[in-house]
């Protein structure tokens, strides 16, 4: 086993000092494309051009995201692609880019983080931040593969269930889209299960919050089928405060207020906050065929909770008015059954996913710490 030597981040990698003007949403309109617009955590839109070609790591440089961590801080960006003025550009032919990822998601950023309102990582700071590193080379690539292999596997995981979701939507079109009948019946929503508001308890109780009953939010439900975890969370006395609004597994929960049109299903009894309405389906043939055709209606959802205001908001009432073409008791049962098998696959994908994203964070600290040596 090689010695670990500390390093500065500056020493052993390019900052690229690129001054990028960033582009209004308007601009950015008139310039989509294919090539994508990246921000401090992800990708935000997709452009005309690239500023940027190879494999870059793209640092958080503002933003409240430096403190709270709810999405990566450092992460890959390869191919070409353009980047808007709050993620720095770091680039190294000394280690490789992914374990400057996993240095970073393992350090804690407060002392380098200036600005009391607005947080940032300034890049003399970024220059500054020490990286504790074996100074052999075949070590630092041991550790990559280790780590590496469970997130390409996530992702091989979270790439299948994208394709499993788009057969079942593809299904769904043909079925009651293209190949629909004039003469379903159309009822409203509340005709298909029972509709519930979600409520936040009181915040003042503390007694009622972090338990293993999920609490869902809006920013819980992006990129979900179903949800197994949320951020926030209630004790079983704070779901029994509010014991009406308690979700059975599978219900099929959709955002409602300013971010309306999202769909997922909880993996488990959950409660949601009051920005969410969601269906309890009192038959289990309908709750696929809920669950996409709420997805399908996306731009109807936000046309309806439009209401003239500046936030949306798609209230119960409306939401259980929803018309929906009702199909025969046949046809439902017969779809539920092509169906059913894909959701199952991405339930299943999505535990896994779980499971190997809790093993990466036990393995990542450990590793980036000389805590376990390999």
């Amino acid at each position: 086993m090689s010695e670990w030597k500390e390093y500065k981040l500056g020493e052993i990698a390019e900052i690229l000092d690129f001054k990028r003007k960033p582009l209004s949403s308007i601009e950015r309109a008139a310039r989509k494309g294919k090539y994508p617009y990246y921000g401090a955590s992800d990708i935000i839109d997709y452009l005309d051009d690239y500023i940027f070609e190879g494999e870059h790591v793209l640092i958080s440089e503002d933003g409240e995201n430096l403190r709270s961590r709810q999405t990566p801080i450092a992460f890959l960006a390869d191919g070409q692609f353009w980047v808007n003025n709050h993620a720095h550009i770091v680039k190294s032919d000394y280690i490789h880019n992914r374990l400057i990822c996993y240095y970073f998601a393992n350090l804690d950023l407060n002392p380098y983080i200036t600005g009391a309102v607005q947080p940032k990582l300034s890049q003399d700071s970024l220059n500054r931040i020490p990286i504790y590193l074996p100074e052999s080379m075949v070590e630092r690539e041991k550790i990559v593969s280790i780590l590496s292999s469970l997130d390409d596997k996530i992702d091989l995981l979270n790439r299948e269930n994208v394709t499993l979701e788009a057969m079942a939507e593809a299904l769904f079109r043909q079925w009651f889209i293209e190949e629909a009948k004039e003469d379903w019946d159309v009822k409203p929503l509340s005709s298909y299960g029972k509709i519930v508001c979600g409520k936040t308890p009181p915040k003042n109780e503390s007694r009622y919050f972090g338990g293993d009953i999920p609490f869902i939010k809006i920013p819980d439900m992006h990129g979900k089928t179903f949800i197994f975890e949320s951020e926030d969370s209630l004790t079983r006395e704070g779901q029994n405060f509010q014991k009406e609004k308690t979700l059975p597994p599978f219900s099929i929960i959709v955002s409602c207020i300013a971010t309306v049109g999202l769909v997922a299903l909880n993996a488990k009894e959950a409660q949601t906050n009051q920005q969410i309405n969601s269906i309890i389906p009192y038959r289990e043939e309908d709750r696929y065929f809920l669950y996409l055709q709420l997805k399908n209606m996306y731009e109807e959802l936000n046309a309806m909770a439009s209401g003239g205001t500046a936030t949306l908001n798609l209230n119960t009432k409306n939401f259980s008015n929803i018309s929906i073409a009702c199909p025969n008791e046949d046809t439902c049962h017969s779809f539920h059954r092509l169906v059913e098998p894909l959701f199952e696959k991405i339930y299943c994908n999505q535990k896994q996913m779980i499971t190997l994203a809790k093993q990466r964070n036990m393995l990542l600290p450990k590793l980036m710490s000389n805590e376990i040596t390999i």
